[in-house]
C-alpha cells in the first residue's frame, strides 16, 4: 500500500494505491491515519481511484478513524472509490456513513 498525502485548504488527501487487506498494507494505512489523527488532523479524504479490494480488516479500520476524526469534530469522505469498494460497503451496510465525491475540489469543500 502506498499513500501520498497531501494538504489542500487544510484538508488532509490521502492518495492511496494498493490493496487495502490485512497484513502490511493496513499497517501501513492504520500508521499513516492513526499518526494524523493524533496530531488533530480529523479532515480527511482518501483518495480509492487506485484501490481495488477493501476486505473486512480494511473495513473495520477504516470505521474505527472515521469515529476517532467524528469524535474531534472531523470527518473523513471518500473520493472515486471503485464499483467494488462501493458495493462492499454498501453490502455491509456502511455506504452511507461515508459522502463520496468525483471530484477532489467537491472533497475538500465538503469538509471546510
Amino acid at each position: 500500500m502506498d499513500v501520498e498525502i497531501k494538504t489542500q485548504d487544510g484538508v488532509k488527501i490521502l492518495k492511496m494505491k494498493g490493496r487495502l487487506c490485512m497484513g502490511p498494507p493496513l499497517d501501513r494505512f492504520n500508521a499513516v491515519m492513526t499518526e494524523l489523527l493524533s496530531q488533530g488532523q480529523n479532515k480527511i479524504v482518501l483518495d480509492l481511484e487506485e484501490v481495488p479490494i477493501i476486505d473486512s480488516s480494511g473495513i473495520g479500520l477504516l470505521m474505527r478513524h472515521l469515529t476517532t476524526a467524528k469524535k474531534g469534530g472531523g470527518a473523513i469522505c471518500l473520493l472515486k472509490p471503485t464499483k467494488l469498494t462501493v458495493q462492499t460497503l454498501k453490502l455491509v451496510g456502511l455506504l452511507n456513513l461515508f459522502s463520496r465525491y468525483e471530484d477532489l475540489s467537491e472533497a475538500v469543500a465538503s469538509l471546510q
